[in-house]
């Protein structure tokens, strides 16, 4: 596939957080589609909650029979976010707000192909009222699965999203595709040039000044919407998803950094490979608003970290020496 830009399409381009979109990439995590580095304690921690909801709640298991990798998968059942500060019940309400005809249809071609649903999954998808039964399969994964941790997981994100977002104002095209995905590759060409997508599609599709939604992910994998009426939207993995789980197992064996500055600290030093501020930290690592600011203070009389004022707010972010420490 073969996204075309022009220079206009970096001021018409935004970023999006989506909490939905997180809810049935969560599912798609237990369901064993994909692995994300990091999340091993989370699946453990969370297995015996999406048992139960799997066991209780059989529009998730319709839900569930119907994502799949490397085939179209229904557009109405996760749609891009529209918006910066889009909540999950705006997203759900656009769910639910599906013409019973579009989710039909969508359902058709997204079960083509497929190994032949379970009884109890088919007759769902026929009832009149699958738009609701699959939006109420979507809002109890997110209640059971995601919720608990949003805070945490909203602050990878918002972190991720403002690095990325400086990055194509300040850079351009090259700097913001780069180390997103290695299925990714920007093709300059004068003042044109184009995302080149490894995958099926043969097709190119050009932007036309309307920019592109860039949807950062902790649970997901990079996908992209490039058909009406969805805005053309790229689905990336964040950074820094290793550490939003919070401070380390104590169970887990000490490393070498563990040693020289301590657990807590060392938890506050992995967390900052993207800058954030105080409060980001605090939701991320689930420590004391008074206990990461000692953290930092130290660390950044050490020369570890170091301050940077953006607007009114301060973010702390790794010096060349920190992340040498925290270098695997």
């Amino acid at each position: 596939m073969r996204i075309e830009v022009t220079p206009a399409d970096v001021a018409a381009s935004r970023y999006a957080i989506s909490p939905l979109g997180e809810a049935v990439w969560a599912l798609r995590v237990h369901a064993g589609q994909h692995a994300v580095p990091g999340l091993a304690p989370w699946v453990a921690r969370t297995r015996s909650v999406f048992e139960r909801l799997r066991r209780d709640c059989p529009a998730v298991g319709a839900l569930m029979a119907l994502l799949r990798r490397g085939g179209y998968n229904a557009d109405f059942i996760q749609p891009p976010p529209d918006g910066i500060g889009r909540t999950f019940a705006d997203e759900l309400a656009v769910v639910r707000a599906t013409p019973l005809g579009q989710a039909r249809d969508e359902l058709s071609r997204n079960l083509a192909g497929l190994r032949t649903p379970p009884a109890y999954a088919r007759r769902i998808y026929e009832s009149p009222d699958v738009v609701d039964r699959l939006a109420d399969a979507i809002e109890a994964s997110w209640m059971a699965l995601v919720q608990p941790d949003w805070p945490r997981l909203r602050a990878v994100l918002e972190r991720d999203l403002v690095h990325r977002a400086g990055r194509l104002l300040a850079y351009g095209w090259g700097a913001a595709v780069a180390d997103l995905d290695p299925r990714l590759r920007w093709v300059s060409g004068g003042g044109l040039g184009a995302i080149e997508v490894a995958d099926r599609d043969p097709r190119s599709y050009s932007l036309d000044g309307r920019g592109l939604l860039f949807i950062p992910t902790v649970f997901g994998m990079m996908i992209n919407y490039v058909e009406p009426p969805w805005p053309f939207a790229i689905v990336y993995r964040a950074s820094g998803v290793a550490e939003l789980l919070g401070p380390p197992d104590p169970g887990r064996p000490e490393d070498a950094l563990d040693r020289l500055v301590g657990r807590s600290r060392a938890a506050v030093l992995r967390a900052l490979a993207l800058p954030a501020t105080t409060s980001q930290l605090v939701v991320q690592l689930g420590m004391s608003l008074g206990g990461v600011g000692d953290h930092l203070s130290v660390l950044r009389d050490a020369g570890l970290i170091t301050r940077v004022r953006s607007g009114r707010s301060v973010r702390y972010r790794r010096t060349p020496l920190g992340d040498a420490l925290t270098a695997d």
